[in-house]
């Protein structure tokens, strides 16, 4: 199967220069379910390019009645913040410009949209296809009149054309996969949303990490939540509904870094969620691949970052991926002063047991400082 490919400008530069998108889109022979995915939104987090260009390698060798609906695939999402350095070191996490967060800028017809209560009683009695086919007519409609003050002599800021650019790509998904990494040093996991855990199962991750709290407006979440909110108004009035529409954060590995581990397991978790989802068949797909692993839920409210209680270095620290007690000693820190007293070391002990899933890269510490984060 021969991709679609399409270049989108995104960024004309004082230069004069451009920075564009490529999408890659491969529609099967039957109408079906619209699987987006999308990697490095964040500068430093570039492992979900290479697991895109693998997957576009293996759908060029799928036959198009293999793919029921359509994948689109976006690697290098982000090009400004890709390109973004301090010295050596990608720092492309936020808008130079603006200062905000590339995930924390997106648009969520949720937080905007009108009385979802009326909504709900005038389709109480459709089918949950007709609903969400109505619920996404809405959606749209509203997120069109984004595109006239983008278009108005006044202009806006590039976040929100850039905003603008990837959700136009993704509104009307069923499944929404977003390939990021830790900014720091840290282990494979998933980002899923409640309802979800049978759907989580089929990436194959050991660990997933329910959004029970939400930072605000990431493209997950934005993606997401007035669907959830749709079926939380049903069922306060007495209908449950739960559409089949999905959002995933993979987060594979290391910042900086396309570890082929973390690679390898993201291509294996996309493959067999496309398959357990019904969008590829696979003659010849094996159980073992298929077979979820021991998975562990946790939720987000449950995690706890730890942060310096002084400046200095960190001289010994768990290994990430270790299994930790509570009491258990974490990490010494090396505290200098400017007092005429001699360094001290600190020793700094878990609060709770759990798993150290993500660890700050440097070890030189201001106070306040993200040091490690335990599940």
């Amino acid at each position: 199967m021969i991709p679609t490919i399409s270049t989108i400008p995104l960024l004309h530069l004082a230069s004069g220069d451009r920075l564009s998108l490529q999408v890659y889109k491969f529609v099967g022979a039957k109408p079906g379910k619209k699987v987006y995915l999308q990697a490095n939104l964040h500068g430093a987090e570039i492992a979900g390019n290479a697991v895109i260009h693998q997957l576009i390698a293996f759908l060029m060798t799928v036959p198009e009645p293999e793919l029921t609906g359509e994948i689109w695939l976006v690697p290098v999402c982000n090009p400004l913040s890709t390109n973004q350095r301090s010295h050596i070191f990608s720092s492309g996490r936020f808008c130079a410009y603006e200062g905000k967060d590339w995930n924390r800028i997106f648009w969520d017809y949720e937080k905007q949209g009108d009385d979802l209560e009326a909504f709900a009683q005038s389709q109480i009695n459709l089918d949950p296809v007709a609903i969400r086919n109505n619920y996404l007519i809405q959606i749209k409609q509203s997120f069109d009149k984004l595109l006239e003050k983008i278009q108005s002599p006044s202009g806006v800021p590039f976040s929100q054309r850039f905003r603008y650019q990837l959700q136009s790509f993704s509104l009307d998904a069923d499944y929404l996969i977003d390939l990021h990494s830790s900014t720091n040093q840290g282990l494979d996991y998933l980002y899923y949303f409640r309802g979800r855990e049978a759907s989580a199962k089929y990436f194959l991750f050991n660990q997933g990490i329910l959004l029970d709290e939400y930072d605000g407006d990431a493209f997950d979440e934005a993606f997401i939540q007035p669907w959830l909110a749709l079926e939380d108004t049903f069922k306060r009035l007495g209908r449950e509904i739960k559409f089949d529409v999905e959002a995933w954060t993979l987060e594979l590995g290391s910042g900086m870094q396309m570890n082929p581990n973390s690679v390898e397991k993201g291509v294996r978790g996309v493959k067999n969620y496309l398959v357990q989802k019904g969008v590829l068949a696979m003659p010849g797909f094996t159980s073992a691949d298929a077979a979820s692993p021991e998975m562990t839920f946790t939720a987000k409210s449950r995690v706890i970052k730890y942060y310096a209680p002084a400046g200095g270095m960190i001289q010994s620290r768990v290994k990430l991926g270790t299994v930790v007690k509570a009491g258990e000693p974490i990490y010494q820190l090396l505290s200098f002063n400017k007092s005429g007293n001699l360094p001290n070391v600190i020793d700094v002990v878990a609060e709770q047991t759990g798993l150290v899933y993500d660890i700050s890269s440097n070890q030189a510490m201001n106070e306040g400082d993200y040091v490690l984060a335990i599940i």
